[in-house]
């Protein structure tokens, strides 16, 4: 019986709380986009963390979880003003072809991989990609890079990768984009003013370390180096242990020949970086969070809107409505049950801009999956801690008008004009 009448006592307090927006249409409207915003902020930054930590993870499975690089510079947030004292990556030489093999050849290592990166203008007969990523790639790099086949065409060999041939495997897109419908093998692309021949298309998943779904175009590391100029400062190692080999035993191994390489005495500290998958996510789950803290943020600065604006409608309906809880307490009505009705009223302010916020926010979240490399979708949990939100704002800040109308003296109440 009790939990028939608490059920009308609710469904009361819906009819009325649409009847307050009907008559307080501006300050409803205020309300509910606060709450609205503050939710689909929450949706959306939800939806794209999820799909990029699933793209980051599937991008770090396919490399394989126990590859390791080494570079030049250490990943560090530390602030450069150009000094030795704060920039002293900046002393650290240049790693180079010789250091792969040297590293390749190590019992602990299966395999070793150097890569260079750049950016050059593609071009085929009258169309052109001015701003196309090139990438210098060993010949072993279909087994470091993952993640993708050749089909049609094949990979360059390690003749020529070490004679510098002027061969490129280029990208599903790149070829979309060059060729149309036509057939790009045995083709000749010009790369900064230099013939390439195409010898294979490579099929990958477009992913947001990647950089998504934009043209790129692989050609051998010494052919990168030599004929288009290609910052040999920036050159990365990838290094995959071999099977039954712990990884820092791998790592153990590689920092001992490159200290040696490099002639490094004892007290020395490294002048290159070991950067394990370990340390990206880390530092990956660092930048997200942060960016994930100022998005929560703003999301409740639009709650905290949206509760100003509960607590301002909330109070001008506990004064047009004296009379009438005044003639409720009079025929029996408790503080109790006064306190719940105006409390469900501000929970269905709250909640129909929550329900606003929620469906927006799943449409931009598609749109994103759509036209981005993020495979963004809304966690079951955000759209539970969404209406969470939402309810908690209506109850907390609906509140005081509820308290204040469970308290009115219901003699008062019924002379109020």
């Amino acid at each position: 019986m009790q939990f028939h009448l608490r059920l009308l006592s609710a469904l009361e307090g819906v009819v009325i709380a649409f009847d307050a927006i009907r008559a307080n249409k501006a300050r409803a409207a205020l309300t509910i986009l606060g709450v609205a915003v503050g939710v689909f902020v929450v949706v959306v930054i939800s939806a794209a963390i999820h799909g990029i930590n699933a793209s980051v993870a599937k991008d770090f499975e396919s490399t394989g979880p126990t590859t390791f690089f080494v570079s030049r510079f250490p990943i560090s947030f530390e602030a450069c003003d150009g000094s030795g004292e704060t920039c002293a990556w900046r002393r650290n030489p240049p790693l180079s072809l010789a250091d792969a093999r040297a590293i390749g050849a190590l019992e602990s290592v299966r395999t070793s991989g150097a890569r260079l990166d750049m950016t050059r203008p593609v071009k085929y007969r009258d169309r052109t990609l001015p701003a196309t990523n090139v990438i210098g790639f060993t010949s072993n790099w279909t087994v470091i890079d993952g993640g993708g086949d050749i089909n049609p065409g094949r990979s360059f060999t390690e003749g020529e990768a070490v004679a510098g041939a002027r061969v490129a495997v280029i990208s599903t897109t790149a070829a979309e984009n060059l060729f149309g419908e036509s057939d790009p093998l045995d083709k000749d692309i010009d790369i900064s003013g230099e013939r390439f021949r195409v010898i294979g298309i490579y099929k990958y998943e477009a992913s947001f370390l990647a950089g998504g779904d934009r043209p790129r175009i692989i050609v051998p590391v010494e052919t990168a180096r030599r004929t288009l100029n290609a910052p040999i400062w920036s050159l990365g190692i990838a290094v995959i242990p071999r099977g039954g080999v712990a990884r820092d035993q791998a790592v153990d191994d590689v920092t001992a020949l490159m200290r040696g390489r490099h002639a490094l005495r004892p007290r020395a500290d490294n002048d290159f970086a070991i950067i394990t998958q370990d340390q990206l996510f880390d530092t990956y789950n660092k930048i997200f969070g942060m960016f994930f803290l100022v998005m929560i943020s703003l999301s409740a600065v639009g709650l905290l809107v949206g509760g100003v604006g509960v607590v301002a409608i909330m109070m001008i309906s506990v004064t047009e409505r004296t009379r009438e809880i005044g003639v409720r307490k009079a025929l029996g009505a408790t503080r109790a049950t006064i306190l719940w009705q105006f409390l469900v009223e501000a929970v269905t302010l709250t909640g129909i801009g929550a329900v606003i916020g929620l469906v927006v926010g799943m449409a931009v979240a598609w749109l994103i999956k759509s036209a981005t490399p993020i495979a963004a979708s809304v966690p079951p949990g955000a759209v539970v801690a969404a209406l969470l939100a939402s309810a908690i704002t209506g109850i907390v800040f609906g509140m005081l008008p509820a308290l204040r109308a469970s308290r009115l003296d219901p003699v008062a109440a019924l002379r109020y004009e």
